[in-house]
């Protein structure tokens, strides 16, 4: 009589199966629905293969499409096997590297033997893929010696491969994954059982670009193939939808329509704000600085350039030192090309992060226990070299300003003051009209300071969220292992907007690194030094990226007391002229960006120019309307006008041109 395994399954009933058996074989013996319906399983909370046979006793959960999760990262990567099947197939002699799945889809990294690939490949790649899929063929794992991979690799001119292979760490047997008889593939899996899983509806390749062999611009230049997939058509539809929804969106192309900044080669990767821009940034900026204000913080400011050793001091000069501007004291002989500088202590740096200056002020005087909390703030302008090919418009860039701000305090002040700036975000993205998720960004592998520190900074933070009552489902809370700072772990602020995509923007980090490496210190009750703790906080982030994000979020359609002209006095005929001049004055006297527009075209013609411009009101004056005080007010958005005196008019837009904090102040 065979051995029988005992397999517990999540309902709390166990099955006994024989030796050799799968979780297949257990959803076979359920019923020919689960059967058809399985995709893979978790034994003993491992995601394995179907058909991988269990070792003993076991816990078993099969994964089907209702788990949407998991089901959609087996499918991208099946997407992403499928797509390099194809291309070998249409492309004979192309070497395979990677295919990763993606947040939304999948890639696939080729070497091609004759030239680039282009966008135009992509509709013959997608067919031979669904011929591919419709085949329904068998994926299977098989383990095979490194040693014989590696020739197998060499022999098929896979020099990629080869090389991944022999240089994987551990000297212990590598797996590969057959489609059918004919093509196979290294790859860890798991995969799901078979091609014919994948909807041939589902998938779509987006585009190509360039990506170099293991990120590593002196390797070789690679073929990238980008798609995106999905469990069904629908969900295709839908994300093709919101690609387009995007692209409306899209703040580069807004703010050239608006007028708002530019980005030019001669400073790239940093912002030329045009006028209406800097009156968002300053609308925003003004925003801010009462909310901090409200919440006792001290603004301070900082210099822009710092010796190297603070910050190798501090930490930042071993981890960032490649994203740093570094300034030498000693400028080149550019005809004989001598060193810049003699040594690291030579150098100076454009600051990447405004902490450890913040450090410097607490450090002027001796502060007592009864000094603290000291907040601190800063509109601290920062600059970090992010490489050419990651820069986009007002999302990344090199040159940017935070909202940011230290909180130095006690170690029983901690929740207390996380509490309070949890409040403080909740009230600021409520006024943009932002719904969130917040998640708490755990110590990572490469990370300074001792467990103990660590255990105290995540316990603190846990707690303050739970005092706070934002530790539930409804605030998408979440634990995320590993994603901490390198000196303190954080909690993050994830925005969704208004077509469902989302963002990371505020952080507080709970840090007892930088003040031990700083040395900073207040005197107790006791009489004794202390090391304060020092929480790292930001709300915006950074104030382009934020702004992106607002114009992305709004569609350009931002509310009044942010956009750049709120309204505009628009005649029909010039005998209204001299009455648009004396509606302009009024609204300019009660605070309103206003603008005036005389010209000799049609009111339609008007219309639509300020309706792409965004302007929120559009305030249309004629001869009865001069005659009567009154004012046609066009809302953008809205269909129809609405007749108003002047007095009701900028009543309404003085209302609206209030920002949010002072309005419920």
């Amino acid at each position: 009589m065979s051995e029988m395994f005992k397999i517990s399954l999540p309902d709390g009933s166990v099955r006994e199966m024989p030796a050799g058996s799968s979780p297949a074989d257990v959803a076979a013996a359920i019923g020919p629905g689960l059967a058809k319906a399985a995709l893979a399983a978790r034994v003993d909370g491992e995601l394995v293969d179907l058909t991988r046979p269990f070792t003993g006793d076991a816990s078993l959960a099969l994964i089907t499409s209702r788990d949407e999760a998991e089901a959609l990262d087996l499918a991208r990567h099946d997407f992403a096997h499928v797509l390099a099947e194809a291309v070998q197939a249409l492309f004979p002699g192309t070497q395979i590297t990677f295919g990763p799945s993606t947040d939304d889809g999948f890639y696939y990294d080729f070497a091609p033997k004759d030239r680039p690939f282009t966008d135009d490949d992509l509709p013959a790649i997608e067919a031979q893929m669904r011929k591919i899929i419709a085949a329904d063929k068998p994926l299977r794992r098989e383990v095979w010696d490194r040693e014989q991979l590696i020739s197998r690799w060499k022999q098929q001119g896979e020099s990629f491969k080869a090389e991944w292979a022999a240089e994987l760490p551990g000297d212990e047997p590598l797996s590969v994954y057959w489609s059918g008889d004919d093509w196979l593939d290294m790859c860890r899996g798991p995969h799901l059982p078979s091609t014919g899983k994948l909807d041939p509806a589902a998938f779509k390749l987006t585009r190509v670009s360039g990506a170099y062999w293991r990120g590593d611009q002196n390797n070789a230049m690679l073929s990238r193939i980008y798609g995106t997939g999905w469990l069904n058509k629908k969900q295709l539809g839908e994300h093709l939808t919101r690609l387009e929804e995007a692209a409306k969106r899209d703040h580069r192309k807004l703010g050239q329509e608006m007028d708002l900044f530019h980005l030019q080669a001669e400073a790239h990767g940093s912002v030329f704000w045009h006028p209406n821009g800097y009156v968002i940034y300053r609308a925003l900026e003004d925003y801010m600085r009462r909310a901090v204000l409200k919440a006792d913080c001290k603004e301070v400011k900082t210099p822009q350039v710092m010796d190297a050793r603070q910050w190798e001091q501090s930490g930042h000069w071993g981890k960032y030192r490649e994203a740093m501007f570094v300034i030498p004291d000693e400028v080149p002989n550019t005809e004989d090309g001598g060193p810049l500088v003699s040594n690291d202590a030579d150098w100076m740096a454009l600051k990447p992060m405004n902490c450890p200056a913040h450090v410097l002020i607490f450090r002027q005087g001796i502060k007592s226990y009864r000094d603290l909390p000291l907040r601190i703030v800063e509109n601290g302008c920062c600059h970090r070299n992010e490489p050419h090919g990651a820069l986009h418009g007002l999302m990344r860039v090199r040159q940017f300003t935070q909202d940011d701000g230290h909180i130095f305090c006690r170690e029983d002040q901690i929740v207390e003051e996380v509490r309070n700036f949890c409040a403080l975000a909740d009230r600021v993205y409520k006024d943009f009209g932002f719904t969130y998720a917040i998640k708490l960004a755990l110590r990572p592998e490469n990370r300074f300071g001792t467990e103990e520190m660590w255990d105290m900074a995540e316990t603190e933070l846990r707690n303050a969220v739970a005092a706070a009552g934002l530790n539930t489902p409804e605030y998408g809370w979440e634990e995320l292992p590993g994603e901490g700072a390198f000196y303190a772990p954080k909690l993050e602020w994830h925005l969704t907007d208004a077509i469902g995509r989302t963002w990371q923007v505020g952080t507080i980090q709970s840090d007892r690194v930088l003040p031990e490496r700083l040395d900073a210190s207040y005197i107790g009750e006791d009489g004794a030094k202390h090391r304060p703790v020092m929480l790292h906080r930001a709300i915006f982030g950074s104030y382009e990226r934020f702004i992106g994000i607002l114009i992305e979020h709004f569609a350009g359609k931002l509310p009044v007391w942010l956009a750049p002209v709120q309204a505009v006095v628009a005649t029909i005929v010039s005998d209204a002229d001299d009455y648009a001049g004396e509606v302009t004055g009024q609204l300019r006297a009660a605070g309103i960006r206003v603008e005036t527009d005389l010209r000799n075209e049609k009111i339609n013609y008007k219309v639509r120019e300020h309706s792409l411009a965004k302007v929120p009101h559009l305030l249309v004056v004629g001869k009865r309307e001069a005659e009567e005080g009154t004012v046609a007010v066009r809302t953008l958005g809205v269909e129809y006008q609405k007749v108003m005196t002047l007095a009701e008019a900028i009543a309404m837009l003085v209302h609206e041109a209030t920002a949010p904090d002072l309005l419920q102040a």
